[in-house]
């Protein structure tokens, strides 16, 4: 939205600059009628701007618990042979 209201407060500047009618003079205050002018303008269109509520902070859902179920694991005596005799040696075997 505010992309919007940008172009068209360009647009508006652009067409008043290129397609004033008249010369502009300085006479009888006109150069102070001009700056209060724009000014108030600038004020009202600022605070419209401004009164917008902000926007709320992003919600934050924290992720679901994972629960791991761990191996049932348990030591077996494994024998083998090494080459010279039989050697027994823990193993751990997880299903």
């Amino acid at each position: 939205m505010r992309n919007i209201a940008s172009v068209v407060g360009v647009v508006a500047v652009a067409a008043a600059t290129f397609l004033s009618p008249a010369p502009a003079t300085a006479e009888n205050g006109q150069i102070a009628a001009g700056v209060v002018g724009g000014l108030i303008g600038g004020a009202l269109l600022g605070g419209a701007l401004a009164s917008r509520p902000a926007p709320p902070p992003p919600v934050y859902y924290a992720p679901a618990p994972v629960y791991v179920e761990e191996p049932v694991c348990r030591f077996v005596r494994e024998r083998y042979w090494d080459g010279y005799g039989w050697v027994y040696r823990r193993v751990e075997v997880c299903d």
